[in-house]
């Protein structure tokens, strides 16, 4: 799963909960983050080979610290602990299940590589290996991932209010988001080391996270401004 992660973010968005979107951008991709993290250690591992399935290229063969079911609800709890006590410390606006909100969200990433992937997730340390392996077909897994995409971007448009100007640009982001799935999913190219695999995940993630923060700053100036 790539692109379909960020549809619980724009989701999980909403004016009642107040969570900035690029707040839910990173806990989508927290485990992620994590595991891109511990490959660069060599903590986990992974083999970038064409061909492994046909809609991905990762063998991630060895994450139990990132992706096993016990360490993905532990990351889950940290994540909305550490946001609810941020919240606190820094007088943000938020509701009371804003940081269930979060946990929640980061649990999402582990429930949605449940269908992608093949049985490479463990349920504990590196044991039980689950996964429906839908990366297997493409053309459902690239539809899944669009579907997916397009239905948390119209969860977003329609449950937070908006100028119009930003309701464009979030349908542009979304239309990128589409193209490096294309690209992603279909367009050949040879497999890259381990090491700049997960650099890549640091760098695109991060970037994506930055325009979803410039994204909800379109247009809040005026708002504010509105009587």
């Amino acid at each position: 799963m790539f692109v379909g992660h960020y549809s619980v973010a724009f989701a999980a968005k909403s004016d009642k909960n107040k969570i900035p979107l690029w707040v839910l951008f990173i806990a989508v991709q927290v485990l992620d983050y994590i595991w891109a993290t511990l490959v660069l250690l060599g903590i986990e591992k992974l083999r970038v080979i064409k061909g492994f399935t046909a809609g991905s290229m990762l063998d991630s063969y060895f994450h139990p610290y990132s992706h096993s079911l016990v360490t993905a609800i532990l990351w889950s709890v940290v994540a909305a602990i550490v946001y609810k006590v941020f919240c606190s410390r820094h007088g943000c606006h938020y509701t009371k299940y804003a940081a269930l909100v979060v946990g929640l969200a980061v649990f999402s990433h582990w429930v949605l590589d449940l269908v992608a992937h093949p049985r490479d997730l463990a349920i504990y340390d590196n044991t039980w290996k689950v996964g429906f392996g839908i990366w297997n077909y493409r053309d459902p897994e690239f539809a899944l991932e669009i579907g997916l995409l397009g239905a948390g971007i119209l969860l977003y448009l329609t449950r937070n209010v908006m100028p119009a100007i930003r309701k464009t640009a979030v349908i542009a982001f979304g239309a990128a988001l589409v193209v490096i799935q294309i690209g992603d999913t279909y367009v050949p190219r040879n497999p890259l080391t381990d090491k700049q695999t997960v650099m890549g995940v640091w760098i695109f993630y991060t970037l994506f996270v930055v325009v979803a923060l410039l994204i909800e700053k379109i247009g809040s100036r005026r708002q504010t401004s509105a009587p």
